[in-house]
């Protein structure tokens, strides 16, 4: 898919380092590309080092290539958030001055819209005390950072970890969208069992579940936030007693992790937007 179809959107986003900025993003259905780069300066073409002096002007960010009638601005808007602690107007994390500032840069007036709507809904929600200073801005022109930080999470991937680790990136999403409002929305929205599965890597018993003599054409979704996951074409008989299926409609929309418990090697499947575990 080119750029320049009609179908194809942009969407720039200033979260600290770029380095953590990717992966969010990448490979997601309808995500086309996901670039690290400097944009929000006054000087052409700057470079790593020159962006890190804080004379520029620039901020690190991430351009994203998207189609969206597969993946809209609003649930990239909803995912950038979840990344950032739009409180801190210094920097990110461990990452302090003006090119760690947090801003989404609109490329179009409907953006700016949606933008502004969902900074509203976020300091209305309560989740954060303090100020939301995360900036709204006009798009300006956007340069690529160096071959080495394209991708950093798949190039460096133990040092990518570490870095996220330490920062205090991962620590601070945890207490901001996992805490207990958040679990207690999802016990009032889910039955027991489902709460069990889905949040504390319970099991539903086997061959006496909902779903593994479920015959019916269709798409089985996330129980959460409906994202569709896998579809009864792929769906075959395992003779485990649970669901099985071939492939995910987007491999974009899950996550596989190991699993160790009860002495067995195991690969876990959950769902990757909500972080529910499938099985």
């Amino acid at each position: 898919m080119k750029e320049n179809e009609s179908s194809v959107h942009r969407a720039t986003f200033a979260g600290g380092c770029f380095w953590c900025m990717v992966k969010p993003f990448d490979e997601l259905p309808g995500i086309i590309s996901v670039v690290s780069g400097y944009t929000g300066g006054h000087t052409d073409n700057p470079t790593y080092e020159e962006v890190c002096t804080e004379s520029t002007g620039h901020a690190e960010a991430v351009q994203i290539i998207y189609d969206p009638d597969l993946f809209s601005y609003e649930r990239l808007l909803e995912l950038y958030w979840q990344q950032i602690d739009p409180t801190d107007k210094g920097g990110q994390f461990h990452d302090r001055g003006y090119s760690y500032r947090t801003a989404i840069f609109v490329h179009n007036e409907e953006q700016r819209h949606l933008a502004e709507a969902s900074k509203r809904i976020l300091k209305e929600s309560g989740r954060f005390k303090g100020l939301i200073v995360t900036e709204i801005e006009d798009a300006c022109p956007f340069y690529p950072a160096e071959d080495y930080h394209q991708h950093y999470y798949k190039t460096h991937i133990m040092n990518y970890k570490l870095y996220r680790k330490g920062s205090g990136r991962d620590d601070f999403a945890e207490q901001y969208w996992n805490n207990k409002q958040d679990k207690k929305r999802l016990r009032q929205q889910l039955t027991e069992l489902q709460y069990e599965v889905t949040q504390n890597k319970g099991t539903e018993p086997a061959y006496q579940n909902d779903y593994c003599d479920n015959n019916r054409v269709g798409i089985y979704v996330d129980i959460i936030n409906g994202d569709p996951l896998f579809s009864s074409k792929d769906k075959f008989d395992s003779h485990s007693g649970w669901p099985s299926f071939t492939k995910p409609i987007h491999e974009g929309f899950i996550r596989k992790e190991a699993d160790l418990r009860n002495g067995q090697v195991r690969t876990a499947v959950r769902s990757r937007l909500s972080h529910s575990h499938l099985g």
